[in-house]
């Protein structure tokens, strides 16, 4: 095992020292748990207290879990709520169109498929979940980054877009045009932009908040899902999206 593999798994094991029933724990407790020297446990605390995972007491001197792992266990329940809302509306969109559809949310600048119903046609888009694609040049993306702040929108695109096939559009003027169309028209597409012979339409989730923390994305064959066939199923796709946005607003709290 590799050293840097090693000091992960201790990081992991101090961060799992923590408990309800165990929520502060001194320096000298961890290393009595996880059975390594102090100082290797002073080493690993630093850094995990550096990045947030765990914050010290200044006066007792005890640690406790920090706010970015607070963070992604809000992420994390949060994901698994969405799914499960969601994916009832996914499936009739999957049965109406026999097409793949997608669950994605933002993560950096890239897109994350949480859910995903393949098409029952034999020529299809293969998806899967945990794939991570560029949100620039993706419907799910675009739908997504429609509706940020143009602030961010901007700080993304500062970064160089990579031009993945001849249909890529990787100027911030492009891509900013196909923002403002996905929010005319309600939804966005992507033409062998991120692939060649592959389409897709997507349409945002919008959380409690009013901003946008998922999309919905219907991909394809391009000789099968036609810009002309996107526009004319896009609605549908929004629609979907809609109907999950208004059931995690009931389901959770509004």
């Amino acid at each position: 095992m590799s050293e840097s593999i090693r000091a992960v798994e201790r990081a992991l094991d101090v961060l799992e020292c923590f408990s309800i029933k165990t929520p502060e724990l001194s320096m000298t407790q961890i290393a009595e748990r996880i059975g390594i020297n102090k100082s290797t446990v002073h080493r690993l605390l630093a850094t995990l207290e550096r990045k947030r995972f765990v914050e010290r007491d200044p006066v007792s001197g005890t640690y406790r879990a920090g706010i970015h792992l607070l963070q992604l266990a809000y992420l994390a329940m949060e994901t698994n709520d969405l799914r499960r809302i969601a994916e009832p509306f996914m499936r009739s969109l999957w049965e109406l169109h026999r097409e793949t559809t997608d669950l994605a949310v933002f993560d950096g600048n890239h897109i994350v498929f949480i859910s995903v119903l393949e098409s029952p046609q034999r020529l299809k888009l293969a998806a899967a979940v945990g794939q991570r694609l560029p949100a620039f040049c993706t419907s799910s993306g675009k739908a997504i980054l429609a509706y940020m702040p143009e602030e961010s929108v901007r700080h993304i695109l500062e970064h160089d877009l990579q031009q993945y096939t001849e249909f890529t559009r990787v100027t911030p003027e492009q891509i900013l045009e196909d923002l403002r169309v996905c929010r005319e028209q309600g939804f966005a597409v992507s033409v062998q932009e991120y692939e060649d012979g592959i389409n897709a339409v997507g349409a945002p989730v919008i959380g409690r908040k009013g901003t946008p923390i998922a999309s919905v994305s219907v991909a394809g064959p391009a000789n099968r899902l036609t810009r002309e066939k996107m526009l004319e199923i896009g609605p549908s796709v929004r629609a979907t999206a809609d109907e999950i946005s208004h059931e995690i607003g009931t389901a959770l709290g509004g």
